[in-house]
């Protein structure tokens, strides 16, 4: 959220949805590690990865579509999602998402939550 600007207050149903997601995004991704250089790190990798998650399930093809997802849909992201700089750019999304891609993602359990 751009600095200056107050954040809408949620209703308590808003509120108790924002803490569930963001304990469910932070139970499937704080594991994963990353691979860029600490200092250049502007946007969270939790963030990166949910947005992009999401932008894809929403039928996003790319990395300029995950962007305009992110920018279409901030406001509610902002509910449950750090974005200390706002959404990344699409360079950043394809940088960080071609670095996560060469990792061994043998770790990465994606069928948390997919169980019934």
């Amino acid at each position: 959220m751009a600095k200056g600007f107050v954040k809408k207050a949620l209703s308590p149903r808003e509120e108790k949805e924002a803490k569930l997601l963001k304990r469910s995004v932070l139970k499937n991704f704080q594991h994963l590690e990353d691979p860029r250089v600490a200092r250049t790190r502007q946007h969270n990798l939790v963030d990166i990865v949910t947005v992009s998650l999401l932008a894809v399930l929403c039928g996003a093809d790319g990395c300029v579509a995950i962007e305009t997802y992110g920018l279409a849909l901030q406001s509610w992201l902002e509910r449950f999602l750090e974005l200390p700089n706002g959404i990344p750019s699409h360079d950043t999304i394809g940088r960080v998402l071609g670095l996560l891609d060469r990792l061994d993602h043998g770790s990465w359990d994606f069928s948390v939550g997919l169980q019934s």
